[in-house]
């Protein structure tokens, strides 16, 4: 199938992205894990445009999960330094008309790096480009007990007297986005990791064997024409 206009005619809304396998790639280099981030960022920016070009209109990567911060101490610090100082980049979003937002519990994330995620959303806010969700903090179940905790109180305050999915989605962090058509995972595993559970009840899955930091765009456009061979029925015939 061919790259040009591939993404209108599968009718793809919204993929998500699992980044993994930095630390390994780090490893199979004989280096140490947390030298495979700058690569596994430069992998995002690569797919980042990509993303662009083919005219996707949502994208979500996962970029450190709620499980994350129980990884060694001195990948974690590495990895916050490196958001830090990748969060400047991210402000260039604008630019590009790209609406950026971060999906995830905003509690326990480091002041610093929280009033950079604010202030690259605010920048973006105006924009009407593609969306650019990144899943920082973030943990499908905690997603879901947010949500359940947001509806609980609402319905206490009479604020509501009813609960069904449209409504339980508009409570969730992805509020007013597509549910995902697709999801990629490179590195070789196969499963979800806590990544879009709700979102991705329906969802498509290609796992790819490559490492995050060697993807390419080649890698994303054999991702989406995987998903154009699937036959999606949603529970149907």
């Amino acid at each position: 199938m061919e790259a040009d206009n591939l993404v209108q005619r599968l009718g793809i809304k919204h993929i998500g992205i699992i980044m993994d396998g930095n630390g390994r790639w780090a490893e199979k280099r004989g280096l140490p894990r947390k030298a495979g981030h700058p690569k596994g960022a430069e992998a995002f920016r690569r797919c980042l445009n990509s993303c662009v070009k083919l005219g996707i209109p949502c994208v979500t990567f996962y970029a450190f999960s709620t499980e994350n911060w129980s990884r060694p101490k001195d990948e974690v610090d590495a990895l916050m330094n490196l958001f830090l100082s990748f969060m400047d980049e991210m402000m260039k979003l604008s630019s590009k008309n790209i609406r950026l937002r971060f999906i995830g519990a905003r509690e326990g994330i480091p002041e610093k790096i929280l009033e950079k995620m604010e202030e690259a959303e605010s920048r973006t806010v105006g924009n009407t480009g593609m969306w650019c969700c990144v899943a920082f903090n973030y943990g499908g179940k905690e997603e879901i007990l947010h949500a359940a905790k947001k509806a609980m109180q609402m319905y206490k305050d009479d604020e509501i007297d009813s609960l069904d999915e449209e409504k339980f989605s508009s409570f969730l962090y992805t509020s007013g986005l597509p549910d995902v058509d697709l999801i990629i995972r490179p590195s070789g595993e196969q499963r979800l990791s806590n990544f879009l559970i709700w979102q991705a009840a329906y969802a498509e899955f290609v796992f790819m064997d490559v490492l995050w930091p060697d993807f390419s765009e080649a890698d994303l456009i054999a991702a989406l024409t995987e998903y154009g061979k699937r036959n999606r029925r949603f529970g149907g015939v």
